[in-house]
């Protein structure tokens, strides 16, 4: 009972740890635009965002209680604090690769391939909770789609409307715009993305026994908001160069059509109670726009690496979820 209660302690800081780095890690994302258009200086845009997350996390858990039994049914791990902690490793140590080689790849994708990877080498594929867990990757692989779609419906509206009008006079009009739909950007990213960890907390309280309902306990969705706010007030500025930067020339009426984009097609995920990766939609936004700005001005080659990387996170981070746990097994 004691290893438990150290293991389930272990999850509870690793996670919290989880959402730190997600924070400069994902978090970048929803400020690359604003700062890259200077409508916000890089501290300024920071702070923002951190407060904007925090405000965003603690406000709805529906993502939360979805990944705490969606994925693999907490009450059926005999070992679920180790599963769960292996997870948790390999996740931040894909996390902290990718940050440190610039690449925007998904928390989402790391923590879920993680997961479940974990929890197949410990109990078989038969824990999986295969209904749920389909679920959750067609919101992760069908919302950077939709995202694309969306950035470039947004632009082309963008275009007919001010098509007209003085270019100086109208980036001018939206850099002020930008300040808010970061703020909109960075709120919906804690609505979505902080509830992750809440999620896993939640389910490492179940599986030790420590919790029998699937309800958000208060001092967890503080907890991680203001794990998630911390780390976005260290900033992220290798995924801001490449996100507001090496996709495309960023104007500030792209990055308005961009946020905008992005922005609801997070809000509504959360609102269907889906985690998908705010890294996906917030990339493929701005692909959108900028193929319906000028597809040319687009750096392919920066969106191929991008493309990659979010598609072999998942197998990754499943091998390494695997990997550690086994290694814990060795020892248990």
């Amino acid at each position: 009972m004691n290893t438990i209660i150290i293991a389930t302690v272990l999850v509870v800081i690793f996670a919290l740890l989880f959402d730190f780095i997600n924070g400069f890690h994902d978090t970048a994302n929803a400020i690359a635009t604003a700062v890259s258009t200077r409508a916000l200086s890089p501290r300024l845009a920071v702070v923002l965002a951190a407060s904007m997350n925090f405000v965003g996390a603690v406000t709805f858990t529906g993502v939360a209680k979805a990944l705490a039994k969606d994925i693999v049914d907490p009450f059926a791990l005999s070992n679920g604090s180790f599963i769960i902690l292996a997870a948790l490793i390999s996740a931040i140590i894909w996390n902290l690769a990718t940050w440190y080689l610039g690449i925007p790849s998904s928390s989402s994708h790391a923590i879920i391939g993680s997961l479940a990877g974990a929890a197949i080498a410990a109990a078989g594929f038969s824990v999986i909770n295969f209904g749920g867990f389909i679920k959750i990757i067609e919101a992760l692989l069908l919302s950077p789609f939709i995202a694309i779609i969306f950035g470039f419906l947004v632009m082309s509206l963008f275009k007919g409307i001010f098509k007209n009008l003085n270019l100086y006079r109208t980036n001018k009009k939206f850099r002020r715009v930008q300040i808010f739909t970061a703020a909109l950007q960075a709120f919906t990213h804690g609505t979505n993305d902080a509830q992750k960890s809440m999620g896993i907390i939640t389910m490492a309280l179940i599986a030790s026994g420590l919790q029998t309902g699937e309800d958000i306990p208060l001092w967890v969705r503080v907890a991680c908001a203001a794990a998630m706010g911390l780390g976005t007030s260290i900033g992220g500025y290798k995924i801001i160069k490449t996100v507001g930067g090496k996709i495309m020339k960023i104007r500030p009426v792209n990055g308005v059509a961009a946020d905008l984009s992005s922005a609801i097609i997070i809000f509504g995920a959360t609102h269907l109670h889906l985690p998908v990766s705010t890294t996906h939609v917030i990339s493929s936004s701005i692909m959108g726009v900028g193929a319906a700005q000028n597809a040319k001005g687009v750096h392919w080659g920066v969106a191929r690496r991008i493309v990659i990387t979010w598609v072999i996170t998942l197998p990754i981070a499943a091998l390494l979820g695997a990997t550690i746990f086994s290694i814990f097994n060795l020892f248990l």
